[in-house]
């Protein structure tokens, strides 16, 4: 790798802002290589912090009125998509089943009289036996007895429909993040039981300026970071908020194995064209607790100069020196 490109040319930069007193540098004796400091282009960002939150969240309830015979999960389980997490005492939906059921049989009977009668009379008018009065009212007998049944069975079918919120199911792959109610609670319709998140892919939505957000588009892909970890992201899209002249970016961050917090703490770095910068290996920055330096050339050898350093996204072998360092500087490398 040489030292006068280090492969960081192009390089999306995290800005930080500069301006505050450095240490003073320190007398060093160290041997390494001498390398230049490269001055080069590199790609500047905007920072937005905003909060990853899941896609998708489902907090589940009942229409249902009754007592909770089981809960299945527990709080930071994952489930799939239709399955079963609590069930909700339904005794008095199977007693009502049994009446809609019969209901059922006996419309089924009446309309199959009402079409044997039907299809009698047909034939007689047909052989001028009946009247025309006498069709009809078997016409209309029939009539009746399709429309009974037809309300038995929908009846059937709204009972199911009931029936199916006896059974609390995952909307969609997730996790259980709440809890709400125990074995032997009583739960009244759309009192919560349990929520679930997807994990899958979280949203940030962070504000920025409306310069900033006049580059972006839809699709586009950026650097993101949740909790401090590192996560590539594309943007959902950009939309003016509620306060003038500033704009609402959401990007989306896949989470396939969880490693990213949920909820935690997010930064955008959205691109903003280029600019000039000051970049040095990382394994040449020395750290002594919240400080770090690099051994800086002189002509009586070597010091250890504190500077201010900013990490470029998308590496880890170099690191932008905001402050304490001119482009015209030598620094000592081990290697």
């Amino acid at each position: 790798m040489k030292a006068t490109t280090w492969g960081v040319l192009g390089l999306a930069l995290v800005t930080a802002c500069g301006g505050e007193q450095l240490p003073e540098k320190r007398a060093a004796a160290v041997t390494g290589t001498p390398r230049p400091v490269l001055d080069t282009v590199i790609t500047a960002t905007f920072d937005a912090s905003g909060v990853a939150e899941p896609l998708r969240r489902a907090m589940l309830s009942t229409k249902l009125m009754g007592s909770v015979t089981e809960v299945l999960v527990q709080e930071g389980d994952v489930v799939r998509a239709g399955q079963l997490l609590a069930r909700i005492d339904a005794r008095d939906i199977d007693a009502k089943r049994a009446q809609v059921e019969a209901g059922i049989a006996a419309a089924e009977a009446m309309h199959t009289d009402a079409m044997t009668q039907a299809t009698r009379f047909r034939a007689l008018y047909a052989d001028s036996v009946a009247t025309r009065y006498q069709l009809e009212q078997v016409e209309t007998g029939l009539a009746r007895a399709e429309a009974g049944l037809a309300q038995a069975r929908a009846a059937r079918t709204e009972l199911n429909a009931v029936g199916d919120y006896a059974g609390v199911r995952a909307p969609f792959a997730g996790v259980v993040t709440m809890r709400y109610v125990d074995p032997g609670a009583f739960v009244a319709p759309g009192a919560p039981v349990v929520e679930v998140q997807e994990q899958a892919r979280l949203r940030i939505s962070v504000q920025v300026p409306a310069a900033v957000a006049r580059s972006l588009k839809a699709g586009q892909a950026v650097s993101a970071d949740v909790e401090g970890q590192p996560a590539p992201a594309t943007i959902e899209g950009v939309v003016p908020a509620m306060t003038g002249g500033v704009y609402t970016v959401n990007a989306l961050v896949k989470n396939d194995g969880g490693g990213l917090a949920s909820g935690g703490s997010a930064t955008l770095r959205l691109p903003q064209g280029t600019r000039r910068a000051v970049v040095v290996p990382a394994s040449a920055v020395v750290r002594e607790g919240d400080l770090t330096g690099v051994h800086v050339r002189t002509a009586a050898g070597s010091e250890l100069r504190w500077v201010k350093l900013a990490p470029l996204t998308g590496t880890a072998e170099a690191v932008e020196v905001l402050a304490g360092l001119a482009p015209t500087d030598s620094i000592l490398t081990g290697n």
